[in-house]
């Protein structure tokens, strides 16, 4: 039986892939596949999946090392869930965690500490972009990202606007010092709104990425044909 085409993906494009470790049984992590991502697992035998916030197709592991390789792939009673089985290699949460169920709800604690640093596994951009979300429910008191959500969209844009205002003034006094600096704010702030709005920074580069080999005068033209 072809246990992928009994799955009806028109009425759901996406399925939830729960993860397990296939030594210690520990529920790793919750993912999303498309029938292409769970075609690309089973060929390949690492794991695939489909990032809602990126958009886009993508191999676990594949900017961390922390691959998982597949051991065993089930399909639940309603095929419309998967479980994986993998050998994990490094942590796999974000977080530099072993795996992403490590808040405990029950006890209103965080039950382990991350293996890696988030800033060894992701680039910077990423690094601090996973920060900034985890913060969302982090304490006003103590993080001041919190307090931007918490405060939000107006306060949130009006960071923006006045970091971009200072980086501009920074560039026109031509201090070199003074213009990293005040591009690292407004990257900063920048990435907060996007944190808001929930939309990956992987989409900013893949609309660069387009934007290769097209003038600007081509580009501008463009965005008035929308």
């Amino acid at each position: 039986m072809d246990f992928i085409e009994s799955i009806d993906w028109e009425k759901n494009p996406l399925i939830p892939a729960i993860v397990q470790d296939i030594d210690t049984n520990e529920v790793l992590m919750l993912a999303y596949m498309n029938k292409e991502a769970l075609e690309k697992s089973i060929k390949s035998g690492y794991a695939h999946y489909y990032s809602r916030s990126r958009r886009k197709l993508w191999k676990k592991g594949e900017t961390s090392g922390h691959t998982q390789k597949i051991e065993e792939i089930k399909l639940d009673c309603d095929s419309d869930t998967v479980l994986l089985k993998v050998k994990q290699t490094g942590p796999a949460c974000h977080t530099g965690r072993q795996s992403c169920f490590f808040k405990d709800i029950s006890k209103n604690i965080i039950s382990s500490e991350p293996l890696k640093p988030t800033e060894e596994i992701y680039s910077p951009v990423d690094a601090l972009y996973h920060t900034i979300m985890e913060r969302k429910e982090a304490d006003i008191e103590s993080s001041w990202t919190a307090r931007l959500f918490a405060k939000g969209e107006n306060t949130i844009l009006k960071k923006v606007i006045e970091e971009a205002g200072e980086f501009c003034f920074a560039v026109k006094d031509n201090s070199k010092k003074e213009i990293v600096y005040e591009a690292a704010d407004l990257l900063y702030h920048s990435l907060v709104a996007l944190a808001y709005r929930d939309i990956h920074p992987e989409l900013v580069r893949e609309e660069i990425k387009r934007r290769f080999g097209q003038s600007g005068i081509e580009e501008k033209k463009s965005r008035k044909n929308r």
